[in-house]
């Protein structure tokens, strides 16, 4: 059965038409899948645990994918594939993370990592024969260099000398997902043994056409998550790579990684929150199962706590995925900050989660509560551990003092389409993603939402609470600001603790103006959501975190927030912002 293209409606305009065609494969998958939590269904959970169990991959699931044509979300729609928009691309994901996040990197989103150098800058051969490839189900994966690292496991790097034809490619690295049975290499090796911003390039390999004896893959290496994930090594030795194999010009892969790498994050961020959302759901059924009355009071924080940072996390995710089609050249500074917020959100739910769950989160005899376990265990393999922490503040403090001396406060906002779905935006285009400099429009959309809600600061209710966080952030903005105009102006060293609470704070407070400019946006179709109660309550535990003065929450927010969570629980409803039907 194949997931059709896209469904055309007659009303509305075709962003939302566009929209809603992804909402629609998400649903399809979902019931393709079916019921997570039926223990003979073969795709639920209690066969993607036993399959994590045995470490290998749930190859009757793969297959279903293959069959659905999961490939197309990744090949942009100009090659006949069904990616437009990367907000788009995780919402119809999200059944498959929802799931499995080994089976989603292992069966999927890794081709669309490698892919991207190729949307960047490929020739239109090369980016006409990924595509088929990827159309036909074939699988990528991406070898990276050192710069790339979004996690500790990955080391070592290949390089390339030029040669007559072509390059002679050498070295090896021990961890490299689907790299014994990836089709398509997409091999990041440096071209130049000086330092410096053109020592990579990036090559296109196909396998099959390695002559014998130079490519050696080396055993498995068994990792303590996405155990059911395959990752094993690659040497090459002196391995003849044809000239046209190269993408873009010589010297560009450092460029093209910060390019792509700021997709890869977003996109994580955007689906690994309905993992979470499955442990969030965990949690419900164990607070609520056998009980006839209201959940017990020392249940309602955790779950409340958590349902509103899920919320949060998928507001700053959508919003920097939604950037990333409609301010290309600014989105990367916000993407990093996301990537290094989400993660952080999302280990804290999960330990307070373990306090609802107890044992039983680690029980994977049913399919009800062993995905705790799981997720503990995939999120750092999945490049969300303390290396892609790093990763991301090598992105941002290099940027803060200039952002404090020339653009905090004296900024415009960004267009309102930002933050409101339905609205005409254009196409995720690779190549006009910048990877410097541009601004910083999220701190600018902070300012703007405070402003509007300043004269309610001071009052009761939640839109006074609201409007209370709102300032409290922006007064953490102008303390950010005058610590960031003394920071060297040679650049910031990423080890220094202080420079590292600056990131945090940072992130903090861009991730706030998501949350505000998401409830700012809302036209009342969903009144849970057009109620300020769910941001106050993310804003409060966001500002708690940093150290942000909180006021007291009104009386309340906690129990409109819970009774939101029950209610999508009982109704088979997800976490996130959009709510959708879950199967069954």
């Amino acid at each position: 059965m194949t997931i059709d293209a896209e469904t055309v409606h007659p009303q509305g305009t075709p962003s939302a038409r566009t929209e809603q065609a992804a909402l629609d494969r998400a649903a399809r998958l979902e019931a393709l899948l079916g019921d997570p939590y039926d223990p003979a269904n073969p795709h639920g959970l209690r066969a993607l645990f036993a399959a994590d169990d045995r470490r290998v991959p749930p190859a009757e699931t793969e297959a279903l994918l293959a069959e659905a044509g999961l490939g197309a979300e990744f090949v942009p729609v100009a090659h006949g594939g069904r990616l437009t928009r990367a907000d788009l691309l995780a919402r119809a994901l999200r059944p498959v993370f929802r799931r499995d996040v080994a089976l989603g990197f292992g069966y999927g989103i890794t081709s669309l990592f490698a892919a991207g150098a190729v949307w960047a800058a490929g020739t239109a051969r090369q980016r006409q024969d990924v595509a088929d490839l990827l159309l036909g189900g074939g699988r990528a994966t991406i070898l990276h260099h050192e710069l790339a690292h979004a996690n500790a496991i990955l080391r070592h790097e290949f390089s390339a000398r030029a040669t007559e034809g072509g390059y002679r490619l050498d070295g090896r690295k021990d961890v490299i997902i689907n790299a014994s049975r990836a089709d398509l290499q997409v091999v990041y090796a440096r071209t130049d043994t000086a330092r410096g911003p053109r020592s990579h390039s990036v090559l296109l390999l196909d396998p099959a056409q390695v002559p014998p004896g130079r490519v050696r893959h080396l055993p498995r290496v068994e990792l303590p998550g996405m155990r059911g994930a395959l990752f094993c090594g690659l040497q090459f030795t002196d391995a003849l790579v044809p000239a046209d194999a190269l993408v873009g010009s010589e010297g560009d892969g450092v460029g093209l990684a910060l390019q792509v790498f700021q997709v890869n994050r977003s996109v994580i961020c955007g689906v690994v929150t309905a993992a979470a959302g499955t442990v969030l759901h965990s949690a419900v059924r164990a607070a609520t199962d056998g009980r006839t009355g209201p959940i017990a009071k020392r249940w309602q924080k955790p779950l409340a706590g958590v349902f509103a940072d899920l919320l949060a996390g998928d507001a700053m995710a959508t919003v920097v995925l939604r950037a990333l089609s409609l301010l290309p050249a600014q989105a990367h500074l916000f993407a990093a900050a996301v990537k290094y917020l989400v993660p952080d959100l999302l280990r804290e739910d999960l330990q307070e989660l373990a306090t609802v769950l107890g044992a039983r989160g680690y029980d994977h005899a049913g399919p009800e509560f062993g995905a705790l376990d799981k997720l503990v265990r995939d999120l750092p393999v999945a490049g969300l551990g303390h290396a892609g922490s790093a990763s991301c503040q090598a992105v941002l403090v290099p940027q803060l003092r200039a952002l404090a001396e020339r653009s905090w406060f004296s900024e415009d906002e960004p267009p309102s389409e930002l933050f409101r779905t339905g609205c005409e935006l254009p196409d995720l285009d690779y190549r006009l993603l910048g990877i410097a400099g541009g601004g910083d429009f999220m701190a600018a959309s902070l300012v703007g939402s405070a402003a509007r809600l300043a004269a309610s600061r001071g009052t009761r209710g939640t839109r006074g609470a609201l409007a209370d966080l709102a300032e409290a952030f922006v007064t953490e903005l102008r303390a950010l600001r005058e610590q960031c105009r003394r920071l060297p102006a040679s650049g910031a060293a990423l080890v220094d603790p202080a420079v590292i609470v600056l990131s945090d704070r940072y992130s903090g407070v861009v991730g706030a103006a998501a949350v505000l400019g998401v409830w700012e946006s809302q036209d009342g179709a969903d009144p849970f959501l057009a109620d300020p109660a769910w941001a106050v309550l993310a804003l409060s535990r966001l500002a708690e975190r940093l150290g942000v003065p909180v006021p007291d929450l009104p009386d309340g927010v906690q129990a409109q927030v819970l009774e939101e969570l029950v209610r999508r629980y009982r109704e088979g409803l997800g976490y996130d912002l959009d709510a959708l039907a879950q199967a069954p």
